[in-house]
């Protein structure tokens, strides 16, 4: 959803992207360094229950995540294919990061529900991400569904945003519509690729 805005990022982005690459700068070194300090944010901040600074440190480095595209293009390709193998693997990682620092944090806060939401958010939204793999490796599409990785990050650090800044019921409320979002989008997903399956 959020994906038509891909395009007018990635102008104000491009800028950036050629600065970066005219320096010597990989797209797969920003890759690796948006993961590192994403990993590092979300583990410091997030368990100690400082989610206001969790989720801008996270935001700033998600960014990343179209800063290598832009980096890409200013080197005159839009990427190879290892460096799209190791941008999706390292995507995994961040999301497990976010997901299982903010479950840690519900736990120690004696808010078990919630922690479990989120753990459910976590393992949901690996299942969005390896549908669509599995399909592509089987030579089928799966370019559908409502909670893709950006309006699942949009929605997790809003909600962990909100929730540091002591606005009550809207975090909550934004983490129980991400589980059902992100569940809603592994079943479009799973019937998506049954339609082409049985069609073939």
């Amino acid at each position: 959803m959020l994906n038509v805005l891909r395009p007018t990022v990635s102008r104000v982005l491009t800028p950036l992207g050629r600065a970066l690459a005219d320096r010597g700068v990989s797209p797969n070194m920003v890759t690796a360094v948006g993961t590192l300090g994403t990993v590092a944010s979300a583990l410091y901040f997030f368990p100690r229950g400082e989610l206001v600074w969790g989720a801008l440190a996270v935001a700033v480095f998600a960014l990343s995540d179209m800063i290598d595209g832009a980096v890409a293009r200013a080197k005159g390709g839009t990427g190879s294919r290892w460096g799209a193998f190791l941008d999706s693997s390292l995507d995994r990682l961040a999301d497990a990061a976010i997901f299982s620092a903010l479950t840690w944090h519900f736990f120690t806060d004696d808010r078990p529900v919630l922690a479990g939401v989120t753990l459910f958010c976590l393992v949901a939204g690996m299942l969005v991400s390896y549908v669509k793999a599995r399909a592509e490796g089987l030579g089928m599409t799966c370019n559908v569904g409502i909670a893709e990785r950006t309006e699942r990050l949009a929605v997790v650090l809003l909600s962990a945003l909100l929730g540091g800044l002591g606005v009550p019921y809207l975090p909550d409320a934004g983490l129980w519509l991400l589980a059902a979002a992100s569940a809603f989008t592994v079943v479009q997903r799973v019937l998506h690729v049954h339609r082409q399956a049985v069609t073939e």
